[in-house]
């Protein structure tokens, strides 16, 4: 599914039913899900959809988040899947390669380069697995949906 097939005027002219004496919005709770649903979908920016509705990304997160919670949409996996990037894939690829020097006593080390969708690019270098232990959780939590802006 695309951005702009999922996000249509009707459901925009839809999504705002009031407003509360402070100015906030009040949100139809039908198109709340809607709009939720369509930003689960591999390679949809958040901040793209959360534009083209006329709300703020932050917002719209936050109602992900809550469904999240709630129990209504699964919890990103832990588990990040390896091997060759696919354009619809809901994780971050990665290759892990064991270092070309010789193990000696101490612990072996492993060379992290990341490459995600958005085309932002980190290289860790040489580092034990251990210490690399954290950035593999993060990385592997993270949602691919293009979201970051460059």
């Amino acid at each position: 599914m695309s951005e702009t097939s999922d996000i249509d005027k009707e459901l925009v002219s839809r999504l705002v039913t009031g407003h509360k004496r402070d100015g906030r919005s009040t949100y139809d709770p039908a198109a709340k899900a809607e709009i939720v649903r369509a930003c689960l979908q591999p390679g949809v920016s958040v901040a793209g959809i959360a534009m083209r509705c006329g709300v703020n990304a932050n917002l719209v997160r936050t109602w992900i988040g809550k469904r999240r919670r709630a129990g209504e949409i699964p919890e990103v996996p832990a588990i990040a899947r390896v091997g060759p990037v696919d354009a619809g894939a809901a994780f971050v690829p990665l290759r892990i390669e064991a270092a070309k020097e010789p193990v000696r006593e101490q612990a072996a080390t492993l060379r992290l380069h990341v490459r995600l969708p958005n085309g932002v690019e980190f290289d860790l270098g040489q580092a034990r697995l251990d210490e690399l232990t954290p950035v593999l959780r993060i990385l592997s939590a993270m949602s691919c949906s293009g979201s970051m802006n460059r």
